[in-house]
């Protein structure tokens, strides 16, 4: 099974930068790809940026395209949503999702990303 760890989260104001990590250990299976979803007050938790484990291929919803940026690092097992150019629309927890061959899918716990106007 997959354990999946998010840092980086934090309070900060409306134009400026933050970076999310997730660490994951403990996998017997194999990667497909990993992503970050969020979840606002009172809405559905949505899709971000994902990226597939071997090849790097990413993607985006329309919302942070341009703004968000997703990579990996597969010698660390570790994920990263760069994120610019915060808005407050961006305020949600962020929770990073592994989707793994032979062990199935991980949650993290989530993180708080708060943006002020």
């Amino acid at each position: 099974q997959v354990q999946l760890v998010e840092s980086g989260g934090g309070l900060v104001q409306a134009g400026v930068s933050l970076r999310l990590s997730c660490a994951a250990s403990g996998r017997t299976g194999s990667t497909y790809d990993m992503g970050w979803f969020r979840q606002a007050p009172g809405k559905e938790r949505e899709f971000v940026a994902s990226i597939r484990w071997s090849g790097g291929a990413a993607y985006y919803a329309d919302s942070v395209k341009g703004r968000f940026t997703i990579s990996r690092d597969k010698a660390q097992n570790t994920v990263y949503l760069q994120m610019n150019d915060l808005k407050p629309e961006d305020t949600a927890v962020y929770y990073c999702k592994s989707q793994s061959i032979g062990t199935g899918d991980s949650w993290g716990q989530g993180t708080q990303v708060t943006v002020s106007s």
